[in-house]
């Protein structure tokens, strides 16, 4: 579409403000390597490796088996983006607009609501975490000097407010200065993880790669098939990625091309996917030869290794890669959602402030409240209810409406409107997510469910996208819409 195309003509100032209109195409900054370094961030932070490692120690499969599931993972979620991807590059919108063609122009508030509930939890997780890894280079440099309070040490508080500061100064300068935070943050861990790895490789001897074939086979008490372990593998690594998938249009309304997204995904996905789980699997491996148990948290893994530059250069880079994941996965989604709220008084900007803010409470009582009470199972719940949306928004894109969108009735209340449906709410969306819901929360709740892991997340998105079909084709369209 032109530009001229995607520029709203009527305000109505309830849908509409300038973070959620169209982008025009000659603002459209990113190309594959931003992308690309999205999913660096997304996969190279201290969560992440701590993950892929301890799935290699988890199951007892030959090391290389555990790799080719977690590379079939990268796949898998390289093409549910890529579907999720597509429509934002071509009309420039963010998630929460998108999903009004489906929801309806106020029903895309529920969706926009539940996602932000869960970015703003995990960001204030996020936030405390990446102070640990500032926490790690202070404690270094200068020593502990003592004193706790509500679980944190004087250093640890110091290291959090410092952490919240700088992510809110780094998001109030846009979306181009996170972009850039990004693109160095990313390739800098894959250097720092390299030299660790080559370290342990070289402490651990020549014998340590024909050993990856059978080191963790009696490293597990898993009593399932072979076959079993793999999928529960690729499973639990595609739901890994599912709070980006559902609203990767929030970074891909950024990119040039729809090429540049696809090729983007490609090596952010299934080609680093490889590299960073060989690279954990190395590490993870000579941890077991080197000091007797497998270590899947970098942070002790630095710290067996006692050398003071390898600690000082991996908290920094344990640092950029653990905002940088709190960003991509937990702050711009909020933002965005929030401004979907309330445009009229919610842009991006304050958006952000409001997430940064409730965030900062989650963070501070992560330790010595939160992390016991029961509230990360809750938000994991509503995680796993946002699925059937996923499927909802692909459905009615690529099926309902063949790829075709009106974009000025997106951003209008006009009861005629392609996307108005009743008083603003798509009542057959409501009852496909609702129907779609129920088994997505018993997949969290029920422990006979719980056996589905990570694919509990692709049935969800499956029977929201079918039983959305199925009930929208009883529908008359409404009006002939614009491509």
């Amino acid at each position: 579409m032109t530009d001229q195309e995607l520029n709203i003509r009527h305000i109505d100032r309830t849908l509409f403000n300038e973070d959620l209109a169209p982008l025009p195409k000659h603002k459209r900054s990113w190309g594959w390597f931003e992308i690309f370094n999205v999913w660096a961030n997304d996969i190279q932070s201290l969560f992440g490796y701590t993950l892929a490692a301890s799935l290699f120690i988890s199951y007892g499969l030959n090391g290389w088996a555990v790799m080719a599931a977690i590379i079939l993972a990268g796949f898998v979620v390289m093409w549910l983006v890529n579907l999720s991807g597509r429509p934002s590059v071509k009309y420039g919108i963010p998630f929460p607009v998108m999903i009004r063609a489906s929801m309806g122009v106020r029903g895309a508030n529920l969706p926009a609501m539940l996602r932000a509930i869960i970015g703003i939890f995990w960001y204030g997780v996020q936030t405390y975490f990446a102070s640990t890894a500032l926490t790690l280079l202070l404690t270094a440099l200068f020593g502990d000097p003592g004193g706790q309070w509500l679980g944190l040490s004087a250093i640890g508080w110091l290291s959090f407010v410092v952490v919240w500061l700088f992510q809110i100064t780094l998001f109030w300068q846009g979306v181009d200065k996170i972009k850039h935070f990004l693109n160095w943050a990313g390739p800098l861990v894959y250097v720092v993880m390299l030299v660790l790895m080559i370290v342990v490789w070289f402490q651990a001897g020549s014998d340590l790669l024909p050993a990856v074939s059978t080191i963790f086979s009696t490293s597990s008490d898993y009593q399932g098939s072979a076959m079993g372990a793999f999928l529960t593998i690729t499973g639990t690594m595609i739901a890994y990625f599912a709070a980006v998938v559902i609203n990767f249009g929030d970074f891909s309304r950024f990119v040039r091309s729809e090429r540049d997204m696809k090729l983007g995904n490609l090596l952010g996905l299934p080609l680093n996917v490889a590299i960073f789980s060989f690279i954990a699997l190395i590490i993870t491996a000579g941890t077991l030869v080197l000091f007797g148990v497998p270590l899947t948290n970098p942070s002790e893994i630095i710290e067996r290794v006692d050398s003071l530059p390898l600690t000082l250069l991996a908290a920094v880079t344990f640092f950029a890669a653990t905002v940088g994941i709190n960003l991509v996965a937990n702050f711009i989604p909020p933002a965005y959602d929030l401004a979907n709220l309330f445009p009229r008084r919610i842009s991006f900007r304050v958006g952000g402030l409001i997430t940064a803010v409730i965030a900062f409470f989650v963070g501070a009582l992560w330790v010595a409240v939160i992390s016991h009470i029961g509230i990360p199972g809750f938000v994991n719940a509503l995680g796993a209810v946002i699925a059937p949306f996923y499927g909802i928004i692909v459905v009615d894109y690529y099926l309902v409406r063949r790829q075709r969108l009106d974009i000025q009735d997106m951003f209008s209340s006009d009861p005629g409107g392609a996307y108005h449906y009743v008083k603003g709410w798509n009542r057959r969306a409501l009852f496909a997510f609702g129907l779609a819901a129920l088994f997505s929360i018993a997949s969290v709740w029920v422990p006979a469910l719980q056996v589905l892991g990570g694919y509990a997340w692709l049935i969800g998105a499956a029977l929201g996208g079918g039983l959305y079909y199925l009930l929208m084709m009883k529908q008359p369209e409404r009006k002939a819409v614009a491509t």
